[in-house]
This record gives C-alpha cells, sequence and structure tokens, in this order.
C-alpha cells in the first residue's frame, strides 16, 4: 500500500497551460457562425419556394389534363353519335309516318 501512497503524492495537479482568452472563438468565429446560419436559412427559404412551385405546377398540369380528356372525351362521343344519326337519316324515307320532311304534309 505504500506503492498507492508514493503515487498519490507524486502525482502533480493540473496546471493551465493555455491562455483561457485565446482559445474562445472571438468575433470572427461569431462572423463565422452568422454568415452559416444566415446562408442556411436562405438555402431552406429557397428550397421551400421551389418545392412549392412545383406542386403547383402539378396541380395546375392535373387540371389541365382532366380538361383535355373531357375534350377529348366529349369529341369522342360526338364522333360515335354523329355516325349513328347520320346511318338513321339515310336509312329513312319521307313517305314514314311520324317523320317531318319535304313531302310529309307538314
Amino acid at each position: 500500500m505504500s506503492a498507492l501512497a508514493v503515487l498519490a503524492a507524486v502525482t502533480p495537479s493540473p496546471e493551465q497551460t493555455v491562455d483561457p482568452d485565446l482559445v474562445t472563438p472571438g468575433p470572427w468565429g461569431f462572423v463565422t457562425i452568422l454568415v452559416l446560419v444566415v446562408a442556411v436559412f436562405l438555402l431552406v427559404f429557397d428550397m421551400l419556394r421551389r418545392v412549392r412551385r412545383a406542386r403547383y405546377r402539378e396541380e395546375a398540369n392535373e387540371v389541365l389534363d382532366a380538361e383535355e380528356a373531357a375534350v377529348r372525351e366529349a369529341a369522342e362521343r360526338e364522333t360515335t353519335e354523329r355516325p349513328a344519326a347520320d346511318a338513321d337519316a339515310v336509312g329513312r324515307t319521307d313517305d314514314e309516318p311520324g317523320r317531318s320532311g319535304p313531302t310529309s304534309g307538314r
């Protein structure tokens, strides 16, 4: 146990070798951190603006696609109804009762 007492007595107390004022970040450290915070804020703001713009474009494209699909569907309905109406007109004679024509007397 005497060796432990010797080691405890020999252990020096730590002393400061560096001046604490020289270790602090100082004004340049503050300016650097401030610039980094402002840069990150601007990047996040720009990213949110771009994401919002992309979302609005997507919604606008969906609306335009729906309008185009409705126009195409209406045109397809019109083309399928028109030949049936034309076929009905071709097969009809003016002598048929209930139908008006130039010789039906109406």
